[in-house]
């Protein structure tokens, strides 16, 4: 069973969720254009920004989806302001280790303001040439 994280505080003084977002090399170059603060705006049929609870679920679409027809998929985990996320329920997607929240892409850059510290990658997949 997928571990779900719960608020930590950070520094002594925010409490905190960790959360992950798979992704591929145009979203992963936009955070790193920000400095590692900040998630860019999806596409224009992207209406949600979708960031998961757990490592293993972010993994899998990072290798299924992301890492796929010869790109990279990364695995990216930072933390958030968990006041904050109370707004939005937590989503299940099939599995119960299949949650994340969805985020209105007009909520995002308060989103990325509540973002506590940097976003840093944790892994990268690419997929296997013949």
């Amino acid at each position: 069973m997928a571990r779900q994280t719960q608020p930590r505080c950070l520094a002594g003084t925010i409490a905190a969720v960790t959360l992950y977002r798979p992704t591929g090399e145009k979203e992963m170059a936009l955070v790193r254009a920000s400095g590692w603060k900040r998630f860019p705006r999806g596409l224009p049929d992207q209406p949600i920004f979708y960031p998961v609870l757990n490592e293993s679920y972010a993994t899998e679409i990072a290798q299924k989806w992301n890492a796929r027809d010869g790109g990279t998929g990364y695995v990216m985990r930072f933390q958030v302001n968990a006041e904050f996320l109370t707004r939005y329920k937590v989503q299940t997607v099939g599995a119960s280790m299949h949650q994340g929240y969805w985020i209105p892409v007009c909520d995002l850059e308060e989103f990325n303001r509540h973002i506590v510290g940097e976003i840093e990658v944790v892994a990268v997949f690419r997929e296997p040439r013949g």
